[in-house]
């Protein structure tokens, strides 16, 4: 309980040392103005009573410590919130299935390796505003920017191959990256688009022109990674991307390089934000303060006892 206090004004404790000055040197001449039966009560010698003395200077200390002011300080930091907002834009189409990605875990699938791999990403931006796209046959967006790298990561962890349709909707899925965006107010904005295959013109109904214009239009930097060989996604077009929206295109054939793929992007996109620290001060006078008028009062009480020894 006591780890920690310390005395927000130390130097009051001098004050002891008057009132011990004070109790050797001076007289008791104020007892008539507390009692006005002074001659009684000196017959009754109150001041040869130990109980009376143990109570008068347990007063006098416990009021010198609460005037001294004991504290406890609880240093904290609270956590900035208005870092980098990114988009994380996710293939789910059936190809997502192959396997063999990651060398380590030959049984994984190109989605599994790729939902761990994006989970320490999202642990390691604590300071970002984070949301979720997921494409298919259409795009969606499974979680709206927030903060919470808990709550994001448990809404990666349940998306599934196909959750979105089996085929490739990449132009619409950077158009839905835009929409998410454009919620937030940060004046960073990146967008993360991870596709291994080429757009299904079928089920693909915005144009990669328009989709690009909408990017320029809200000042978003994309980084499109293509995983897989390179002749598996559209490295033509993932280039176009980058190098409209200032971004930069990866190519990832296994999931250590998409990992190192996702540290380059992580040191790029650094958030120069500072936390801002508190001190919490937690005060504790009124404990000695209840103490002493307690030991006051009944010292008081028991002087002015009449025949008390």
């Amino acid at each position: 309980m006591f780890d920690g206090l310390s005395f927000e004004f130390p130097l009051f404790f001098l004050l002891l040392f008057l009132f011990a000055l004070c109790a050797f040197f001076c007289k008791e001449r104020a007892t008539s103005i507390y009692f006005p039966h002074t001659k009684e009560f000196f017959k009754n010698a109150i001041s040869t009573s130990k109980l009376l003395f143990f109570l008068k200077w347990l007063g006098i200390v416990t009021m010198v410590l609460s005037l001294m002011s004991p504290i406890k300080e609880e240093p904290y930091e609270i956590e900035p919130k208005d870092g980098v907002e990114i988009a994380l834009i996710l293939d789910a189409s059936e190809s997502m299935k192959e396997r063999g990605f990651d060398a380590k875990n030959g049984h994984l699938t190109r989605f599994d390796a790729v939902q761990e791999i994006v989970s320490d990403f999202i642990s390691q931006r604590k300071s970002d505003n984070m949301g979720l796209v997921v494409f298919g046959s259409y795009a969606f967006i499974a979680s709206p920017l927030t903060y919470d790298a808990d709550i994001l990561n448990k809404i990666l962890s349940q998306l599934s191959i196909g959750i979105a349709g089996k085929y490739t909707a990449l132009n619409t899925s950077l158009a839905q990256g835009v929409n998410l965006l454009k919620m937030g107010k940060s004046k960073t904005k990146i967008a993360i688009l991870l596709t291994d295959g080429h757009s299904t013109p079928e089920v693909d109904r915005v144009p990669l022109e328009i989709a690009l214009d909408m990017v320029k239009k809200e000042g978003i930097k994309v980084y499109p990674i293509g995983i897989g060989m390179p002749h598996e996604y559209n490295r033509e077009a993932l280039l176009k991307i980058a190098d409209e929206s200032g971004g930069m295109a990866f190519g990832a054939s296994s999931a250590a390089q998409l990992q190192e793929v996702y540290k380059k992007i992580d040191e790029l996109e650094k958030s120069e934000i500072k936390g801002e620290s508190f001190t919490l001060t937690h005060y504790y006078y009124q404990f000695p303060l209840f103490v002493a008028l307690l030991s006051l009062m009944l010292y008081v009480y028991l002087k002015n006892k009449r025949g008390y020894a």
